[in-house]
C-alpha cells in the first residue's frame, strides 16, 4: 500500500499549502499568489529535472499534464478565491468531490467502483449538500453562494488534473511535473496580465507564497508516483483528504467554527472519501 502512503502524505501537503494560500489570497491578488507560488514550483521542479538526467518524453506523452497543469491552476484559483471569500471549513471540504471524476473517467474505462465505492460517492455528495446549505434559508448569502460555486469548480478542476498527471507520470514523473509547472504557470501568468494584477506581492506575504509553492509542488510529486503504482480513482480519493489539515489550521490558527450541520457535512465529505479509498 506504498502508494496510499504516498497519496496522504500528498493530501496533507496540499492541505498545508492551500490554507497558507486562502490566508495569502485574503490579503494580496489571488493571482498574484497564484503565478508567485507557481513559479516557485517550477523553479524546483526544473532543479529536480536537471538533477534527476530523466530522458525527455515524446510530446505526446507530456500533453496530458500540459492538461493537468492547466487544470490544477484553474483549481487553485478558485480555491483561492473562494477561502479568500468563504470559509476554509466549507470551502475545502466541497472540492474533495473531486475524485468524483476520476472514478468516472475509470468506469468509462470499464474500471468499475466496487458498490461500497459508489456508497462513499453517495455519502459524499450529500455532505456537500449540508454543506453548502444556509441555515434557515436566509437570503443574505452571497458571498456563501460564491464560494461553493467556486468549490465546486475547484472539484472538477482537481479531478480533471488527476486524470492528467495519471495519464504522464508513467513516462516520467520529473518531466511530468515540470510540464505541469509551466503550463499552471504561464497560464496563471496570462490571466494576472488580463486582469492586470501585480505580480509582485508585498514583501511580508512573499515567504507565505514561497511556501505555497513549495507545499503544492511537493503534494504534486508524491500524488504523480502514487499514479504510478495504484489507482487513479484512490488515488484521487485519498489526496482528496486535504481539507482535513486545511480545516484543522483554519480552526486552530483562525478560530473558525462551523455549525452542528456543517460539521456534518464535513465529516460526511471526508468520511465518504474513505469509504471510496476502503471500496
Amino acid at each position: 500500500m506504498g502508494f496510499a502512503v504516498l497519496a496522504l502524505l500528498g493530501a496533507a501537503s496540499w492541505g498545508v499549502g492551500d490554507f497558507f494560500g486562502g490566508i495569502a489570497a485574503r490579503r494580496a491578488h489571488v493571482l498574484t499568489v497564484l503565478v508567485v507560488s507557481q513559479a516557485v514550483g517550477l523553479a524546483g521542479a526544473a532543479i529536480w529535472v536537471l538533477a534527476s538526467a530523466d530522458p525527455l518524453p515524446a510530446a505526446t506523452d507530456l500533453l496530458p499534464a500540459l492538461g493537468a497543469g492547466l487544470c490544477g491552476a484553474v483549481g487553485l484559483a478558485a480555491l483561492y478565491r473562494g477561502m479568500a471569500v468563504g470559509a476554509m471549513g466549507i470551502v475545502a471540504p466541497i472540492s474533495a468531490a473531486s475524485p468524483v471524476v476520476p472514478l468516472l473517467v475509470d468506469l468509462g474505462r470499464g474500471v468499475r467502483p466496487a458498490a461500497l465505492q459508489w456508497l462513499g460517492i453517495a455519502v459524499v455528495l450529500g455532505g456537500i449538500v449540508l454543506l453548502a446549505r444556509e441555515p434557515g434559508g436566509a437570503s443574505g448569502s452571497s458571498r456563501l453562494a460564491t464560494g461553493v460555486t467556486l468549490a465546486l469548480v475547484a472539484a472538477l478542476a482537481f479531478g480533471l488534473f488527476v486524470v492528467g498527471l495519471d495519464a504522464a507520470a508513467d513516462a516520467s514523473v520529473p518531466w511530468t511535473i515540470v510540464a505541469v509547472r509551466t503550463a499552471s504557470t504561464s497560464f496563471a501568468l496570462v490571466l494576472a496580465l488580463v486582469a492586470r494584477a501585480t505580480l509582485r506581492p508585498p514583501a511580508r506575504l512573499l515567504p507565505l507564497i514561497v511556501a505555497v509553492g513549495v507545499f503544492d509542488t511537493v503534494a504534486n510529486v508524491l500524488v504523480a508516483y502514487a499514479v504510478t503504482l495504484g489507482s487513479a480513482g484512490v488515488v484521487a480519493v485519498l489526496g482528496a483528504l486535504y481539507p482535513v489539515t486545511t480545516i484543522l489550521l483554519a480552526r486552530l490558527v483562525l478560530g473558525e467554527r462551523l455549525d452542528g450541520a456543517r460539521r456534518l457535512g464535513a465529516g460526511l465529505a471526508l468520511g465518504g472519501a474513505a469509504v471510496v479509498a476502503a471500496g
